[in-house]
């Protein structure tokens, strides 16, 4: 403190000249007073050369329109403070040129007198560093994005790829399936013909031996019922026939339809009367009231058809003492003919296969059978705009319902 003491001019001089930072003192009037080495090296004067200048002789002119404003609101609240906090701020040159700055206020009162001191660093390295570092950051992200974007559309491709790898492997294996499926129903037709056939004939064979027999007039009734069995058989084999016919007319698209005025009746007659002729014991057929008005146009032969499967098969899996009802509505569009029976009805589980080719229910195996006369009977009302549907309870009965359009085009 003695060494201040004695030089304390000197000491504040030197300190003040030496100070790292650049150091301009301003009056309340905004004129400079004092500059050491480091501002004057900043802005590029020499020495005593901006004292007596205004401070605006260091500012930009785009701010000197805000200066005055700010500069008086600092000396009528004057305290320590950083210069245009929030801002960048740049200081003019001797030669013209803007250098970015920081500044620091801080006021003081010497011999009655208000001054400023602003400590001003120059900050042009660490701005243009950290230009660098913006310039490289948004390289950085431009890179990103680019890379992003490049490994967006190299998943979008391999999403494809797989996709279109994942669709060829289910294609190969529904390829593969109904390939299977193609040489199951090979297998079950080979085994269904065999079997179907195979037994009709034999009675034929059999029947045909016996009547041969009978030579005699008082044998005629023992020759007459082994003919009519085998008129059976061969009607029976007959159908069957027709059916796998009607399969690959209907597979190969070339089954034709004849539209023809049909009387229902007509229709209905035949079909219960051929039925008749399988009825176990105690079995009845119920004929429909109001058939005898009922005429549409329709083909008949397929009418004839899906009576004949429906009808056939109410009784065929009904037992003894049992009844079938054919029942029929009829309104302005549309006509109903439901065949309802008391039979054995169908497994729940297996209603949803009723109509597929060649397959028959669990508990219908025993009876004789082909399992395509649903699958025909259904494709070719649908063909002609109708419908066939089914309502069955297990050893309570099955109901089919034949829907047909009354007006076609």
């Amino acid at each position: 403190m003695k060494f201040l003491e004695e030089s304390i001019e000197e000491a504040f001089f030197i300190l003040f000249e030496g100070a790292s930072e650049g150091i301009v003192v301003v009056d309340s009037s905004q004129i400079i007073v004092a500059t050491n080495e480091s501002a004057r090296t900043i802005f590029g004067y020499e020495s005593n050369e901006l004292e007596g200048s205004k401070l605006e002789t260091l500012i930009p002119m785009r701010y000197h329109g805000s200066h005055g404003g700010h500069f008086k609101k600092f000396m009528d609240h004057s305290d320590k403070r950083e210069m245009g906090t929030g801002r960048d701020l740049y200081g003019l040159r001797k030669d013209g040129s803007q250098i970015p700055v920081e500044a620091g206020l801080n006021p003081f009162v010497l011999h009655d007198k208000q001054y400023v001191m602003a400590l001003v660093t120059d900050i042009t390295v660490r701005k243009s560093q950290e230009e660098q570092i913006l310039n490289l950051n948004s390289t950085l992200e431009e890179k990103i994005a680019l890379r992003t974007e490049s490994l967006r559309d190299a998943v979008s491709k391999l999403k494809e790829e797989v996709q279109l790898r994942v669709e060829a492997e289910n294609n190969a294996k529904e390829a593969l399936q109904k390939e299977k499926e193609l040489n199951e129903h090979k297998t079950k037709f080979l085994s269904l013909v065999s079997h179907e056939f195979k037994t009709p004939i034999s009675g034929i064979l059999t029947s045909a031996t016996l009547a041969g027999k009978y030579t005699r007039e008082d044998q005629q009734d023992k020759r007459e019922k082994h003919l009519n069995i085998i008129k059976s058989k061969v009607k029976y084999l007959n159908t069957i026939i027709d059916d796998f016919l009607s399969v690959e007319r209907l597979d190969t698209g070339k089954t034709n339809y004849k539209f023809t005025e049909v009387y229902l009746s007509k229709v209905l007659s035949e079909v219960i009367y051929d039925a008749n002729m399988h009825l176990k014991d105690g079995q009845q057929i119920h004929y429909p009231k109001k058939a005898d008005d009922v005429v549409i146009e329709f083909d008949e032969k397929i009418l004839e058809l899906a009576l004949t499967n429906l009808v056939h098969n109410a009784v065929k899996y009904s037992g003894e003492n049992t009844n079938v009802y054919i029942d029929i509505q009829q309104d302005e569009k549309q006509l109903f003919i439901t065949i309802r029976d008391q039979g054995i009805g169908i497994p729940e589980h297996e209603q949803k296969f009723i109509f597929n080719r060649y397959f028959r229910a669990e508990n219908a195996l025993l009876n004789a059978g082909t399992g395509i006369g649903l699958n025909i009977v259904k494709s070719h009302i649908e063909n002609l705009g109708g419908s066939l549907t089914f309502k069955s309870i297990l050893n309570q009965g099955s109901t089919f319902t034949i829907m047909i359009p009354t007006t076609q085009n």
